[in-house]
C-alpha cells in the first residue's frame, strides 16, 4: 500500500515548521522521476498540484499505488507515514 506525507510534515521534519509553502514551491520545480513528490499531498488531505501532469496524474499515481482517493481527498490517518 503506497505512503504519502504532507508539505507540513516535511517542513516540521527538516526543522522549518511554517515552511509548508515553500516544501510545495521547491517541489514544484522538480522533474526527476526518481524523487516520488507524487506523494506529498497537502495537509487537508486534498491531492493538490503536480508539476508533471496535474492533479489527476498525481491521483493515478497515487492510485496505482494502492492510496484510495475520494472526491480528490485522502485519508490521512490511514496513508501517512
Amino acid at each position: 500500500m503506497g505512503k504519502i506525507s504532507t508539505y507540513k510534515s516535511i517542513a516540521i521534519l527538516i526543522g522549518f515548521p511554517k515552511s509548508s509553502r515553500a516544501v510545495a514551491s521547491i517541489l514544484s520545480k522538480n522533474f526527476d522521476p526518481k524523487i516520488p513528490c507524487h506523494r506529498v499531498v497537502r495537509s487537508d488531505g486534498f491531492v493538490g498540484g503536480y508539476n508533471r501532469g496535474g492533479s489527476r496524474q498525481k491521483a493515478k499515481l497515487l492510485r496505482v499505488e494502492g492510496v484510495l482517493i475520494k472526491d480528490n481527498r485522502i485519508d490521512l490517518k490511514k496513508f501517512s507515514i
